[in-house]
Parts: C-alpha cells; sequence; structure tokens
C-alpha cells in the first residue's frame, strides 16, 4: 500500500534551497556564461568587418587575429564553465540524497508500513539523479540562452529592423507550438517516475525473497510480475519520449524557416543596396546566434519539466513529517537511580514499564489491543504469552514508540511515555525483534550498530555470551567476516544470537527479547538463557515466548488472548488459575 502524495504542487521556488549552498560557485558560473556570450556576440561583427575590409582591399590580419583570439577564449570560458556546473550540479544530486536518505531514516514507521521499500529507493536513486540535468540543462541554459537572445536580438534590429521583424514572426510561431508541447512533460513525467519506482519495488520484492521464490518454483511468474512492471514504466518513458520527439521537428522547422526567410529577403535587400553583404552575413550570424539559444532554452524548459517532477517526488516524502515532529516539549526528567548520568525519568516507587488501559489499533487491521494493564516491576523478569496474533509483539513496539497508543497510559519509570524524548527513551532500552535482523556488512559493523565506542575485547566478550565465538574462529577474518544481505550467511539461530549480543552491547537497563529462542536448538538455547540469566541480573526483561519452557522461571507471565490481559501470575499459579495458559502448557508438555 503507497500512502497518498501531497497535494501541494512544487515549481521553480522549490528549487532555491537546493541550490543555495552552491550560490558562490554559481555566480561565478553566471559571470563566465555572460562572458561567453558576450565574446559570441561580437563574433558576427568582427566578421562584418574582415568582409567589407576585404571588400575595400584593406589590411584584415590584426581583425582576423581579434576574432581567432575572441573564438578561443569563448571556448576557454565555456569549458570552465561547463566544468563548473557539471560539479554544481553533482553537488546538488549529492546534498539532495544525503537529505533525503537521512529524512527517509527518521519517517515514523507507520510510513514504512504504508510504503513500499523499492519506491522509497527509486526516489533517493532516480529522481534524484533528474537534479542533475535540471541544473546543467535546465536553469543555466535557459538564463545563458536568454542573454544570448536579448544580445542577438538587439543586434539584429540595429542592422536590419525590417528583416528581424520578419525573422521573429515565423521563430515564434514555431516555438510557441513547441511550448504547448513542452509544458505537458512534467505530467507525464511524474507518471514515469512513479512507474520505474513500481518496477524497482517489484524487482526489491523478488530479490529479497529469492530463495522462497526458487523453492516455490515461482521464478516464472515473479518474472512476469516484473516484466509486467518494466513494460508499465517502459510504457510511461514512451509517453515523454514521444512529446519530445515532436518539440525538435518544430523548433528545428522554424529555425530553417527562419533561414530561409533571411536568405531571401536578405538578399533582395543586398541586391537593392538597403544593406551589405557584410551586414548580412552578420544578421545571418547572429540570426544562428538567436535561434540555436532558443532551441536550447526550449530543450532546457522541457528538462526542467521533467526535473520538476521528480523534485514533485521528492518533496513528498520530505514534507512528511519525521517521528517525534508533533512530541510535546516534555519537562527535564528526573533521573535513574540506578544509573544517575541518565536522565530517564524514574521515579521512587514507580514501576519499569506499566501499562494502564492501553487501547492500540493498526490503520489497516482495526483495534489491536483492548484496555491492556500490567506492571512490570524494575529488576523482574516478565513474559508475555499466548497465542499468535494476541498481541504481544505490539506491546513491545508501543514501548519503544514506534507507535503511539490510541487509548490509555503508558509509563516507563513512572513517567507518561510522550513526556520522555524518543533518543532518551530508548537509550534505556535493549531492543531484540522476532525476525532478528542482521545489516549486510561485517560482524564488527552489525555489533558496533548501537554501541560504536565498543573495543575489540568487549565485542569478543559479548559474543562469548550468546555462544558465538565460533563465528570469529572459523575465519581469519575474524570480526571482520562478511555475514551476507540479511545475514544470509548466517543460521538462523546465529542471526537471533547475533542480534541479542548487539543489545546485551548497549547495557540498556531494560531488555525488550521478543522470541530470543525462537530459531535455537537445544544446545545453544540453554546458553542463550545461560547468558540472560547473567545479564538480567541487575536488567528489567520484558520477554515475548511461544516455547513456555523459556519463561516458566519468570518473575511473572502475563497471560493474553485477542488484545486483551487474561491472567497475570507465575507459572505455578497460572496453570491453577488460567484455563489459556494450562492448555498451552499442555500442549507443550509443561503440564499432565
Amino acid at each position: 500500500m503507497t500512502a497518498p502524495p501531497t497535494t501541494r504542487r512544487v515549481g521553480l521556488p522549490a528549487l532555491l534551497p537546493y541550490l543555495r549552498a552552491h550560490r558562490g560557485t554559481l555566480l561565478v558560473v553566471a559571470v563566465l556564461s555572460l562572458a561567453g556570450a558576450g565574446a559570441a556576440l561580437v563574433q558576427p561583427l568582427l566578421t562584418r568587418e574582415v568582409l567589407d575590409a576585404i571588400g575595400a582591399s584593406q589590411p584584415v590580419t590584426g581583425l582576423v587575429g581579434l576574432l581567432v583570439g575572441l573564438l578561443v577564449v569563448g571556448a576557454a570560458l565555456d569549458g570552465v564553465r561547463d566544468y563548473l556546473l557539471q560539479r554544481t550540479a553533482e553537488g546538488v544530486v549529492l546534498g539532495t540524497r544525503r537529505r533525503l536518505a537521512g529524512h527517509l531514516l527518521r519517517l515514523p514507521i507507520v510510513e514504512y508500513d504504508q510504503r513500499r521499500t523499492g519506491d522509497l529507493l527509486s526516489r533517493v536513486g532516480a529522481d534524484t539523479t533528474l537534479l542533475r540535468a535540471v541544473v546543467t540543462s535546465g536553469l543555466f541554459e535557459t538564463v545563458t540562452g536568454f542573454a544570448m537572445v536579448l544580445g542577438a536580438g538587439t543586434a539584429m534590429v540595429l542592422l536590419d529592423p525590417l528583416l528581424f521583424g520578419v525573422t521573429l514572426g515565423g521563430v515564434a510561431a514555431g516555438l510557441g507550438v513547441a511550448v504547448v508541447f513542452a509544458r505537458r512533460v512534467r505530467g507525464l513525467s511524474e507518471q514515469a517516475q512513479a512507474r520505474v519506482g513500481e518496477m524497482t519495488s517489484a524487482v526489491e520484492r523478488a530479490i529479497s525473497a529469492a530463495r522462497t521464490i526458487r523453492a516455490s518454483r515461482a521464478e516464472e511468474r515473479e518474472t512476469t510480475g516484473v516484466g509486467t512492471a518494466a513494460r508499465q514504466a517502459y510504457d510511461a518513458g514512451l509517453r515523454v519520449a514521444r512529446l519530445q520527439a515532436l518539440i525538435g521537428p518544430v523548433s528545428t522547422t522554424a529555425v530553417q524557416g527562419a533561414f530561409l526567410v533571411v536568405l531571401g529577403v536578405g538578399g533582395a535587400r543586398v541586391a537593392t543596396g538597403a544593406i551589405t553583404v557584410g551586414d548580412l552575413v552578420a544578421f545571418i550570424m547572429f540570426l544562428f546566434f538567436l535561434v540555436i539559444p532558443l532551441g536550447q532554452a526550449l530543450n532546457a524548459y522541457t528538462q526542467l519539466q521533467t526535473g520538476l517532477g521528480a523534485l514533485q517526488r521528492i518533496e513528498e516524502m520530505l514534507d512528511l513529517p519525521v517521528e517525534g515532529a508533533h512530541d510535546r516539549s516534555p519537562p527535564e526528567p528526573p533521573r535513574s537511580p540506578t544509573r544517575p548520568d541518565t536522565p530517564i525519568g524514574w521515579r521512587p516507587g514507580a514501576a519499569a514499564v506499566e501499562f494502564d488501559r492501553v487501547d492500540f489499533g493498526y490503520a489497516d487491521t482495526g483495534p489491536v489491543l483492548h484496555e491492556v494493564s500490567f506492571a512490570v516491576p524494575y529488576g523482574a523478569r516478565t513474559a508475555l504469552v499466548g497465542p499468535s496474533g494476541a498481541g504481544k509483539s505490539t506491546l513491545l513496539a508501543l514501548v519503544e514508540r514506534f507507535y503511539e497508543p490510541t487509548g490509555g497510559s503508558l509509563r516507563v519509570g513512572g513517567v507518561e511515555i510522550r513526556d520522555l524524548p524518543r533518543q532518551v527513551l530508548r537509550a534505556q532500552l535493549g531492543y531484540v525483534e522476532q525476525e532478528a535482523p542482521v545489516l549486510a556488512g561485517t560482524l564488527r559493523e552489525n555489533l558496533l550498530l548501537a554501541a560504536p565506542g565498543a573495543t575489540e575485547g568487549r565485542l569478543l566478550a559479548v559474543l562469548d555470551e550468546v555462544n558465538l565465538t565460533r563465528l570469529v574462529e572459523r575465519t581469519p577474518l575474524g570480526l571482520d567476516a562478511q555475514v551476507g544481505e540479511g545475514g544470509v550467511l548466517l543460521s538462523g539461530g546465529e542471526r537471533q544470537r547475533l542480534a541479542i549480543a548487539r543489545t546485551l552491547l548497549a547495557n540498556p537497563p531494560i531488555l525488550l527479547l521478543d522470541e530470543p529462542t525462537s530459531n535455537l536448538d537445544a544446545r545453544s538455547e540453554a546458553a542463550l538463557r545461560r547468558a540472560i540469566d547473567t545479564v538480567a541480573a541487575d536488567r528489567t526483561l520484558l520477554i515475548v515466548a511461544h516455547r513456555l519452557a523459556t519463561v516458566v522461571d519468570a518473575d511473572q507471565i502475563v497471560v493474553l488472548d485477542s488484545g486483551r490481559v487474561v491472567a497475570v501470575g507465575p507459572h505455578v499459579e497460572l496453570t491453577r488459575t488460567s484455563p489459556l495458559y494450562r492448555e498451552l502448557a499442555a500442549h507443550q508438555l509443561l503440564v499432565g
């Protein structure tokens, strides 16, 4: 599902923030462009002087040398200008990618739930690339072209107003038709970029599940799906290409028609003595300085419309509020009694985590939690159990503030969770997700994600705690061994333990563990339970478990069913008082 786009229509002013950081270089480019235009506009006048001097049998060596010098200077100015412009364009793309990537990483989690990853990747990659053409072929070709057209038009009027008027009519008619076509490019370009995003999403979906697709013998079906998305992107691109293909011939026809008119009418005026041959040659050169920049400006306008279509998609993302943008400003919270250097907001006698009549529902699925109430005592181990879909993992997501409760109150350390800055809150939480994601890269990079300052000795120690020392020992690369995309080079249990090691390395006072032993064999599970027992000595644990054997020694067990708390207590008590818990325990042979 994709969230609806913003209704704000971006225009040229939206480009200014992207160019502001490069205004110094752009000013130099503008000066070089004007200097180059001036050098070019002098050439027809010098050419006229050369022809007139030849006709009068006067020496032309100095004039020819000056003309050649202007050509060389103009070429040098254009070369420097083009390099600076290309460098600026690359800088704009770089800055936009950094800004967009940083913004995407800070969006609320619900935005990731609603959007496809491939489309987000397309906006960072393909859409930002189109901004390059806006800077190089768009804005400055338009500005430079305007200067050339203004200078050439003025010179043509001074040379022969009648010939200029005849020329202008044909050029204006042809270019006017081309502009009408060019204005439609933006809408079609937006559609084409959206189709590219959908195709990228289809490819990302297929590649990320390559093993599942192979095992299901679904290669042909997925290839067909990707091919369909690619065909839609092709068709959208073709619509843009057809429109752009009309613009070129129209402008070319206008240029050729103007040239023929100038030759005919100008030749007649030379014959009558109204102008000289030198005037006619200069006028024709100025004509090219007029129509070529007009054609370039028209192409630049087309590129600008394409770029604005891409900018629209970029701005749609940047307009989305980042996580916490609407949070209320909390007062300075009191500090943790066990960690006085950390402003977590613990209050004396308060539970570490407390749910008080909490309600929650996802936008697409409706209510998930109903008036959930229980407390997690500080320093205790609390387990969440219940059937699949009971809302156990959702409770951990609420504690992390990935989502906000729709009702009730959720407190950490006695402070309403909305009154705690997110970064301060999450610094106190160690969260191991059910899927135990591992990032592409090395063991070291994964471990340092939450604790970038950890020493190598600490990394090795935490791997030993979760029984992963052999990962370091089985390759000469040690901690620099690659784990593959998504940890594909590791077993399921190794990925799970690596995620737990990464969390333990941050040394948080509260651990949130979502099925930490779900992918472990009996030996690894026993080792991990020992590690958890060790680190739990001075921590609060909130742990989701399907395998009750891993939590029978918990201080309290919260039983959930259909989003409601149906029982709370230790294992022995629940086997007597909770029919649901007794049923779950019986299925796992924990009771007779």
